[in-house]
């Protein structure tokens, strides 16, 4: 019983005893730790790539189509589709121009002269053009006018609004949406301003004033929202010279009466010449 309990502790002994057993004992366990090491790094290594894979931001792409929105910064065009064969027939009526530019902005009428509220663009050739949007917007009024003919209103932001009148064709129906360049109609002739063929009226118009189309063509559509400020300051200016005027004419009449008798009949005298002759009429100061 003795010697066969001790047989396996001998073999311990003499496996002990050997001189391999111990380095290779220490290259096990070494080989044992280095796997540990880098089975570690490895999840280390994957729970990286994972973090930086959620904070990775893929963005995902809408199949819808965007829906315009009017740029503030849209310059606003001639409504026509090739500026270069187009010329302005009629002008804006400015009582700052020149006299050429004054008399091109009159419309004859039934033996009468007419200030033009826009400007009529024609071809050069004298023949139908397709009519634009000059500037994006809402269709808000088609109407048949009997002296203009077919007219399109779009309405704008900050209280702006365009005129198309003496059209032939119109493309449009109110409460339609547009963008700049898209069609309205075709070109066509009306009686207000039969001498001018077939052409397209245009007017631009800022809280009901009429504005002058040629100052604002290849301008931001934004330069129209200084107008009222402008004007405010204008009338303030017209105010003043008023009130300068009306102290200036106080101050002739209180000189007046301290003139002589005699000098007063002379004036009388001359007021009544002056009745002899002819009265100035509109159509007169017009031509």
């Amino acid at each position: 019983m003795n010697e066969e309990f001790k047989g396996p502790k001998n073999k311990w002994r003499q496996i002990f005893r050997k001189k391999w057993f111990f380095p290779a004992l220490y290259l096990t366990i070494a080989a044992v730790l280095l796997t540990a090491v880098v089975w570690y790094q490895n999840i280390d290594s994957d729970t990286a790539d994972d973090k930086s894979a959620e904070d990775h931001y893929t963005p995902v792409m809408n199949d819808e189509d965007a829906e315009p929105v009017l740029d503030q910064q849209e310059v606003i065009a001639m409504p026509v589709a090739n500026v270069d064969e187009a010329e302005i027939v009629t002008k804006f009526f400015d009582y700052d121009a020149d006299q050429e530019d004054r008399q091109n902005a009159l419309v004859l009428y039934n033996n009468r002269y007419y200030q033009s509220t826009g400007v009529d663009i024609a071809a050069a050739n004298a023949e139908t053009f397709e009519v634009l949007a000059a500037i994006s917007g809402t269709v808000e009024e088609v109407k048949e006018d009997p002296l203009l003919g077919n007219v399109v209103v779009l309405a704008h932001d900050e209280d702006i609004k365009t005129y198309y009148a003496s059209l032939e064709e119109v493309s449009v129906s109110a409460g339609d949406k547009l963008t700049q360049g898209d069609k309205l109609g075709t070109a066509g002739k009306n009686i207000f301003g039969k001498d001018n063929g077939t052409h397209v009226h245009f007017e631009i118009r800022k809280s009901g004033t009429e504005l002058n189309p040629e100052s604002y063509f290849n301008q931001p559509v934004s330069s129209l929202a200084n107008v009222e400020e402008d004007s405010a300051v204008t009338e303030e200016g017209e105010t003043d010279e008023a009130s300068e005027e009306s102290s200036n004419d106080v101050e002739q009449e209180d000189n007046a009466g301290e003139q002589p008798v005699e000098e007063d009949v002379e004036e009388d005298s001359d007021s009544e010449s002056n009745t002899d002759e002819e009265p100035e009429t509109e159509e007169n100061i017009e031509e």
